[in-house]
């Protein structure tokens, strides 16, 4: 049956089959699943009659029974081509459009439990003048980019498109192959002006190929970023296109920023802060997420951590060192009166080196508490690290960094506890140093008790020179026999 024969056959009552999430035009032919109850006896009396029904679209697509006032006015008048029962119950159909129509009178016909509606025919024509063949034109072309940029659409669709002649039509076949909003496409059936819609099509055309042309720019910006496929990889590099297309600031940026802050606040020598810089521009050139970069991240983290310049000031007053050291321990005369004189001769010469105090003696007899009474004394922090069974030379000196999970030796750990380059030290049980195959821990140890060499003490992890000099070290021990020559010289 031709098309204007179908057009002129058509009843002005037909049955209504409201359809879900598809909006039907002129011209279209399309497969649709049928399983509503009322639906399903719209199409018998489709099938018993004409084949022609009535489709409309839902304005809510979970809507089960909808009214009148549930679906849009203004559908399409359609041939039912072919349908097929489906085992579970439903029925498969193909349809094709013929006209635009707008419906009225919505009653149910009973007992066949469906719905018939009054149908009027929207048909306008216009004619081809130079402002509409130009508008004919320009939508084509813009289709044509349209369908460059979206690989989900065959190309021939063009060559179709290029011998239709009426300008209505072309409006509604571009409208039906576009993947836009249903809501959009219910705006196109529902121009009834011919130039109208061609006006419509240019305007919807033009944003879509806007938003695809900025989704293609990111897809290329990510797809030159990455050298391999993987999802974690990909996602990462697509949010970071993203954000800067939409110019938002990366987080990634603002935690560099932050670093190289905290560096310069730190007020670290300036070997170490060129250490610092240099291990920050390499982290920015990483993948906030790679392993490199957490390592990077940590060493950074340690470095602007530790006290280079943060030290409390000395309380030297020998009088109320003496009052401190008689409050907190009852006897022990002599040690007290060793303690004064050293601390007298830091006080005449305006500065704590010299000689390493060692308290020696049994378990039990205050070695550890009269440490905590000079630094109390003294107004320095107190930070104490226990040598015993200690047989690894990292301990003191940390690993380095290619190992996994490395980190500073427990001389630098203990500093960044303290909050403070000058605290007092003390050493617990320094006699009870091991040796194995994993290096000795009292020649480590000489770096750090030495007075000449402490100032430029070199961490294994770090490796850059922190300066001990200001530290107060003391040490205990049990029995002087077993502890190794170099450190008792």
């Amino acid at each position: 049956m031709a098309q204007n024969n179908k057009n002129n056959l058509i009843p002005k009552t037909l049955p209504l089959l409201p359809v879900r999430d598809v909006v039907i035009f002129p011209f279209m032919v399309l497969p649709l699943v049928v399983g509503r109850e009322k639906s399903q006896k719209a199409l018998e009396s489709a099938m018993s009659g004409n084949r022609m029904i009535f489709l409309a679209t839902q304005k809510k697509y979970q809507t089960e029974d909808p009214t009148a006032t549930d679906i849009y006015e203004i559908g399409t008048i359609a041939e039912v081509l072919q349908l097929l029962k489906m085992p579970d119950g439903s029925a498969k159909i193909l349809i094709e459009g013929i006209v635009r129509a707008k419906f009225s009178d919505f009653k149910l016909v009973t007992p066949k439990n469906y719905v018939e509606v009054n149908v009027e025919k929207i048909e306008v024509s216009v004619e081809r003048t130079p402002n509409v063949e130009a508008l004919m034109r320009q939508t084509i072309h813009l289709f044509e980019q349209y369908i460059g940029l979206n690989p989900r659409l065959p190309f021939e669709t063009i060559t179709a498109l290029n011998s239709i002649e009426e300008p209505g039509r072309l409006a509604d076949m571009i409208a039906a192959h576009l993947i836009i909003k249903n809501a959009q496409k219910q705006t196109i059936l529902e121009t009834i002006n011919p130039s109208e819609r061609l006006e419509k099509m240019i305007e919807i055309l033009n944003s879509e190929l806007e938003i695809l042309n900025i989704e293609k720019k990111i897809q290329s910006r990510v797809r030159g970023q990455i050298e391999k496929s993987q999802k974690e990889y990909y996602l990462t590099e697509q949010m970071k296109a993203i954000q800067k297309e939409l110019k938002q600031k990366d987080e990634s940026a603002k935690e560099i920023e932050e670093l190289r802050t905290k560096i310069k606040d730190s007020k670290m020598p300036k070997d170490a802060e060129t250490v610092a810089m240099k291990e920050l521009t390499r982290m920015e050139k990483m993948m906030p997420f790679s392993p490199e970069s957490t390592v990077i991240r940590t060493y950074i983290d340690w470095l602007v951590a530790l006290p280079w310049a943060l030290k409390t000031d000395d309380n030297l007053d020998l009088k109320h060192a003496q009052s401190i050291l008689d409050e907190d321990h009852y006897g022990l005369e002599k040690i007290k009166e060793r303690i004064v004189e050293y601390l007298a001769v830091c006080k005449m010469t305006k500065k704590l080196k010299g000689p390493i105090l060692c308290f020696v003696g049994p378990p039990g007899t205050g070695k550890t508490s009269i440490g905590k009474s000079i630094a109390r004394s003294l107004g320095r922090k107190f930070v104490r690290i226990s040598l015993g069974g200690v047989r690894d030379e990292a301990e003191i000196r940390g690993h380095r960094r290619t190992y996994i999970g490395a980190l500073p030796g427990r001389i630098l750990q203990s500093l960044k506890k303290a909050k403070s380059k000058n605290p007092v030290f003390l050493m617990d049980e320094i006699d009870k140093l091991g040796m194995d195959f994993r290096g000795d821990p009292a020649s480590a140890l000489l770096e750090v008790l030495d007075p000449e060499q402490n100032s430029t003490f070199s961490d294994h992890y770090l490796e850059v020179d922190f300066d001990l000099s200001d530290v107060m070290f003391i040490t205990t021990a049990n029995t002087l026999y077993s502890i190794p020559p170099a450190l008792i010289d």
